[in-house]
């Protein structure tokens, strides 16, 4: 059976004075989620948005509302992002001491709990938690700002989980994030992953919805 692949835009690339126009565009291409990072300026170099956005964006769609913490303190924003309509909510391992306790807290929230690992942690450090988790998030470049390049040594952990994930016969989704465009989709695809989220070089397609179907490797 052919892999599906789930396309995920990231909102963080879209222009913030119109946060329901770039909604819209996600929905309209075909994409499967809406891919949300919010940042608190400690864990990484920058300042996004919180809660409200999530809620706001829920009022107006009814997409899979992809919710991605990089912050310091993530067990203090799940209640919230979970009240707000969030459908999956991932922290950073490297946030967070407890890994399991937030996983089960976010799943006793009713929703998919994921867990992220940065370009320098690896991902063999997730072994123990792949029973619990939903997703597993690998970024390919350091977070914070959009617009970089992937980096490529990092596919070798996509593959690591793939591999993990059907030696112990286990089901979480497989997610990148970091540099994702047209020429190396494939790549990760290829890897393993089965989200592929997407920053800028979705906003910046002309033609969004053959975007999204070149990179579900449907030309």
């Amino acid at each position: 059976m052919k892999q599906q692949i789930l396309i995920a835009p990231s909102i963080l690339s879209a222009n913030f004075a119109d946060f329901g126009g770039a909604v819209a565009q996600i929905e309209s291409s075909g994409a499967d989620w809406v891919h949300m990072d919010v940042m608190d300026g400690q864990f990484v170099p920058n300042l996004t948005f919180g809660p409200k956005l999530a809620e706001d964006i829920r009022l107006c769609s009814r997409a899979f509302l992809d919710v991605h913490l990089m912050v310091n303190s993530p067990g203090q924003l799940l209640g919230d992002f979970a009240a707000a309509g969030a459908d999956a909510i991932t922290f950073h391992y490297e946030a967070a001491v407890h890994c399991h306790r937030l996983l089960q807290e976010i799943k006793g929230l009713g929703k998919k709990a994921g867990i992220s690992i940065v370009p320098s942690t690896p991902a063999a450090n997730l072994a123990d938690v792949l029973p619990f988790v939903d997703l597993v998030l690998v970024m390919t470049v350091n977070p914070g700002f959009g617009g970089q390049k992937l980096i490529p040594e990092c596919l070798n952990k996509i593959r690591f989980l793939a591999d993990a994930r059907k030696k112990h016969s286990l089901n979480f989704l497989i997610s990148v994030d970091g540099g994702i465009n047209s020429q190396n989709a494939c790549d990760a695809v290829a890897a393993g992953a089965d989200v592929l989220v997407t920053g800028s070089a979705f906003f910046n397609a002309t033609d969004k919805t053959a975007f999204v179907k070149h990179l579900r490797g449907n030309p």
